[in-house]
């Protein structure tokens, strides 16, 4: 394959989207690890970063081929649409990460694809197919992790009723495979989305003729996202852990349960849906499954509005971040 600055820019924008989505979507695997003082912080993360980074090459890429393929009309996009996209994702995750909020880096990713391209060539080259099937995972996850992790919860309190405080101990242990399994989903889910774009972004730059997934492009995505996780987004982290309510083993152990189990069974289907929303709404679950007065649902509110204010906001700054590259020139230059 021929590498040259386009191919150097695709790549450099992908990566940098895999990084901060593993900065910034890291705290969602390890939150309740950490809070519930399960796992140091370092080794956690570490942890983590290398089931992400497995966890593509073991659960498929279903979804990588619906955000490649299922959202835009490959044949139609520009390369200054997906710059613009990504470009526009970027900056979202920048400023919710900075202001310490559990935004989605899907929605993030969608919603500036969607706009970019929109702006480009009008609405008419959204799927519309492909963004209904994207939009009802991203709407209904969050949902389910709230269902899951209530049930979850309950049976869980139930099975251990009557046990002594050494089951805490259980509980902590515990969380090193469900933290790895949470991981495998998450790496699986996310690092294909990168992989889809740039797999885009390699057939409008006449690089494939057809949507695959070459292995370099996942080493190249796992490992961009396993980085970033490696690093860990502090400031998410204290929200998750710790200002919903006061985080338990228990919790800890529940939640990631829940999560990696609506999160893998997304994955297989092929719905890329939002590791952060999921976990958010699982912890909201069992802390309402034990007592409803107990969770601050204040901070859940803050989740709430930027989740409906990612992909418009994501898809507004993406098209003008695609207003100006096509004012220099990009929107029909392939080679440079």
């Amino acid at each position: 394959m021929v590498i040259d600055a386009s191919t150097i820019a695709l790549l450099a924008v992908a990566l940098v989207f895999a990084f901060l989505n593993g900065l910034h979507d890291s705290s969602n695997i390890v939150a309740t690890m950490i809070s519930s003082r399960a796992m140091s912080p370092r080794k956690a993360l570490m942890l983590t970063a290398i089931a992400e980074f497995c966890g593509p090459f073991l659960l498929g890429v279903a979804v990588a081929r619906t955000v490649g393929s299922e959202v835009i009309a490959p044949e139609s996009i520009q390369f200054a649409v997906i710059i613009a996209g990504v470009l526009g994702a970027i900056v979202w995750n920048v400023v919710t990460w900075l202001a310490g909020i559990p935004s989605s880096a899907s929605h993030a990713l969608i919603g500036g694809l969607v706009g970019a391209a929109a702006m480009a060539q009008g609405p008419q080259v959204v799927q519309l197919a492909g963004l209904e099937k994207i939009l009802i995972a991203l709407f209904v996850a969050p949902i389910a992790g709230l269902i899951v992790g209530y049930i979850a919860m309950k049976t869980v309190l139930f099975l251990a009723r009557g046990a002594t405080p050494r089951i805490n101990v259980f509980f902590r242990r515990a969380q090193t495979v469900t933290a790895v399994t949470l991981a495998l989903s998450h790496g699986s889910n996310d690092a294909q989305k990168v992989a889809g774009i740039i797999v885009l972004g390699l057939i409008t730059l006449g690089r494939q003729d057809s949507f695959f997934i070459p292995t370099w492009v996942l080493l190249v995505s796992a490992g961009g996202l396993a980085f970033g996780t490696s690093i860990g987004g502090w400031r998410i982290i204290r929200t998750l852990g710790g200002r919903f309510y006061k985080i338990r083993p228990v919790h800890g152990f529940t939640a990631q349960v829940s999560s990696a189990a609506v999160i893998g069974i997304a994955s297989w289907l092929g719905g890329p849906v939002s590791t952060t929303h999921v976990v958010s709404s699982s912890i909201l679950g069992i802390g309402a499954a034990q007592r409803v007065s107990q969770v601050r649902w204040g901070v859940a509110q803050e989740i709430a509005i930027a989740w409906l204010l990612t992909i418009p906001a994501t898809g507004a700054v993406a098209a003008l971040f695609y207003l100006g590259l096509r004012y220099l020139g990009w929107e029909t230059m392939i080679y440079f």
